[in-house]
């Protein structure tokens, strides 16, 4: 394996480095712009110098560039390290557009997609529910087709960033009388439908970012059915891929560790740096080697993706969740280790955040470590991924299953 980027790419570095030094952070009147209109901006921007979504096709807004993996490495690596926003709302703009791109109609996608990549319309994903959370085929919120509309009736839970979003993007079961795996649809609720109440959740680290979400006769556009009508699970599979694949992305490993390593050399351990502590160093090295191992290993899964070798990848998406997962909480742990009794305060209000902060404060650590507790959830819950690797792809025995 040449891990080499070679000098076509290193040139793209120095061009997309320039590029982010002119444009982030804001400048001038630009800088007195509200925070989400200074990311729009950027995205703009972004997207218009061929550095942003390159992928997606003109006509639906993005850069319309071919397919390669390490240019996309090269672009990652130097937004973060500028930290520039350009992520943006990932749950619109790496799961829900790929899913239009693969499923969705044309005007579907000529109508959400643009919006959604400059982050002009953000998204939440209306999935779980208070009685289906590993098990989500036994969802049970419904919707009832009514001449041209879709009539929904339920409730979604721990739906992050629902209080701020536009649209959801959800799982209602409409054939009640088909398999657990059948008869459920995959369906755009614009938030602000009459009869739809979002209630938001305090969780432990003081953050309110997810919530509760009720349906009460909400009435929303037959049209907004992505997919086939009862075929939503299948929809959801092109969904979870893709959010597997953003848990699974090595670079917030990479930055997370980077991070840790800075704690280690300011923090103490009986009167010297801690990372003089041949037992901190060692905790370190074995964490370095699971980053490097995802990093590697998400390269070889990117790769197959844009060859278009889905199927090849799909069990190796499972394994990369669960390994990134692993390594953040090993990460937050030894964190939280170096903090000593810092650690032991609760959080402020401005370390408590979900994703890339600006600055990793002592604060934000404490958080983290609470954050990633529920990330071993996101996209499919450990224990369940655990099951599906050793059953379906090692061949071992399935548990005990009891009613």
């Amino acid at each position: 394996m040449d891990l080499r980027f070679g000098e076509t790419y290193e040139k793209l570095r120095a061009d997309v480095r320039a590029f982010c030094q002119e444009a982030w952070p804001p400048r001038g009147d630009e800088a007195a712009l509200p925070a989400a209109e200074q990311a729009i901006r950027f995205r703009q921007r972004a997207i218009e110098a061929g550095f942003l979504f390159r992928t997606v096709p003109r006509e639906y807004g993005g850069a319309g560039g071919e397919t390669d993996v390490l240019t996309e490495t090269v672009l990652r690596q130097e937004f973060d390290a500028a930290r520039t926003p350009h992520r943006g709302s990932v749950q619109g703009t790496h799961m829900l557009v790929p899913t239009l791109l693969e499923c969705g109609t044309e005007e579907q996608r000529r109508h959400y997609i643009p919006r959604t990549l400059t982050g002009e319309l953000r998204w939440c994903q209306g999935y779980s529910e208070p009685g289906s959370g590993s098990d989500l085929a036994s969802l049970q919120s419904r919707a009832e087709l009514d001449g041209e509309q879709w009539v929904l009736n339920g409730q979604k839970i721990w739906t992050s960033q629902a209080d701020s979003a536009q649209m959801m993007f959800g799982l209602f079961r409409t054939e009640p009388d088909a398999s657990k795996h059948a008869g459920i649809s995959y369906l755009l609720v614009p938030m602000d439908t009459p009869g739809l109440d979002v209630r938001p959740l305090k969780m432990m680290n003081g953050g309110l970012e997810f919530c509760e979400v009720f349906f009460d006769d909400v009435r929303i556009p037959a049209a907004n059915l992505v997919g086939r009508r009862g075929e939503g699970w299948k929809v959801s599979r092109s969904t979870l891929k893709h959010e597997r694949m953003l848990i699974g992305d090595a670079s917030g490993a990479r930055r997370g560790f980077d991070e840790l390593l800075k704690l280690a050399r300011r923090s103490e351990r009986d009167g010297r740096p801690a990372i003089d502590d041949p037992q901190i160093r060692q905790r370190l090295a074995e964490i370095e080697g699971y980053v490097v191992t995802q990093e590697y290993s998400v390269a070889r899964m990117l790769t197959a993706l844009h060859k278009g070798e889905d199927a090849k990848v799909m069990s190796e998406l499972m394994m990369a969740k669960l390994l990134s997962t692993n390594t953040g909480q090993q990460v937050a742990r030894l964190a939280m280790d170096l903090l000593a009794e810092t650690g032991l305060a609760s959080p402020g209000g401005e370390d408590v955040i979900m994703g890339v902060p600006h600055e990793y404060s002592d604060g934000f650590w404490v958080s983290h470590y609470m954050m990633t507790l529920g990330s071993a959830i996101a996209g499919g819950a450990s224990n369940i991924q655990r099951n599906i690797i050793g059953e379906r792809l090692l061949g071992l025995p399935r548990d005990e299953r009891r009613n």
